[in-house]
């Protein structure tokens, strides 16, 4: 590894500096990030200053926080070597998660020594908690899963992820999405436009997430094709769905109904994610989210694997965690 840290004779100006130097200076400065953005923010995460000179990064801080960040740039570093981008996602996950890598290793069910990477037309994606990578390798290894947490936990994306990954591979012939077409809690009146026009506001985290992983002009292509195909959950019915991975989002505002019909469009050589978050539940208060009753009716079935989050897994802003610990200590609404 192309990283030393350096000792210099302590003096009182140095004694709570360590200073780390890198052999290639053009990985530094992807290290740094566009306009030092990278190191900026480990300095605002961990409450230090790191400041540059040449081939060289000084950490100026007490002695924990000097450790972390060391920590945290040498595998930044490490990534970089192996021809990986660097991302703020990166950044916070080895700060709140520690080593990526290491963290994988060690969750349960996922064989010593493995790395789990998932490989786009655009961009690769590595799981930032334990509950992520043990998610990812049940949508590799299982026909139906289930994941189920609050908002940013990466549910959908790493789902969606996972289907273009399987798509490029030639796992499946295409890849369908579906959402519940539910307001979030306020009528928003009839929208104009065709159907098309009408639905696909509730489908933009979906189509988000693809220009993700594909180039905008492929996702225009394969819907065309009907590659992909993006849809509410009503247009399921009286579909049997092979050779496909297909994807519901948002599942607890499907109904019990809605949930049985759509779990019985499963079809040979297909695999099916739903992701839900039982707190969000926008239907009629009267009326049972079909992700619960699915959750307690299949759950002793071994072939459907249940993958659940919390707070901690949250890779937006650090704030949403901590919003969702708020609202989780409040209790239900009633």
């Amino acid at each position: 590894m192309g990283i030393d840290v350096l000792t210099p004779p302590t003096t009182p100006q140095n004694a709570n500096e360590t200073l780390l130097e890198f052999s290639d200076n053009h990985l530094l400065i992807d290290l740094c990030g566009a306009f030092d953005r990278n190191i900026a923010l480990i300095e605002h995460l961990l409450e230090l200053q790191i400041i540059r000179r040449g081939n060289q990064l000084v950490l100026v801080g007490d002695s924990e926080a000097r450790a972390q960040a060391g920590m945290v740039l040498s595998k930044l570093y490490e990534r970089l070597e192996d021809g990986k981008a660097v991302e703020a996602g990166d950044i916070d996950a080895l700060i709140h998660h520690g080593e990526v890598e290491h963290a994988t290793r060690n969750t349960a069910d996922i064989p010593q020594g493995t790395d789990i990477e998932i490989k786009t037309r655009k961009k690769l994606i590595i799981p930032r908690s334990p509950a992520q990578a043990a998610y990812v390798k049940a949508l590799m290894d299982r026909e139906m899963v289930f994941g189920i947490g609050p908002a940013g936990t990466g549910k959908t994306y790493l789902a969606v992820a996972v289907a273009v990954n399987m798509y490029i591979s030639g796992h499946v012939d295409r890849i369908i999405l579906s959402r519940p077409a539910v307001e979030a809690g306020e009528r928003l009146g009839f929208l104009p436009g065709d159907m098309k026009d009408k639905v696909d506001p509730y489908m933009q985290p979906l189509y988000d997430a693809l220009n993700d992983f594909l180039p905008a002009k492929q996702v225009a292509r394969m819907i065309e094709e009907k590659q992909i195909e993006i849809a509410p959950l009503a247009f399921m019915r009286g579909r049997t769905l092979s050779n496909a991975f297909v994807v519901l989002d948002e599942a607890q505002n499907a109904t019990t109904m809605q949930m049985k019909m759509f779990l019985t469009r499963l079809g040979q050589g297909s695999r099916m994610v739903i992701t839900g978050d039982r707190t969000q539940v926008d239907l009629p208060r009267a009326m049972m989210s079909g992700l619960q009753d699915a959750e307690g009716l299949l759950k002793h079935i071994n072939q459907i694997s249940f993958n659940y989050f919390t707070s901690k897994d949250v890779v937006r802003h650090k704030l949403v965690g901590k919003i969702i610990d708020a609202y989780d200590a409040k209790g239900p609404a009633v």
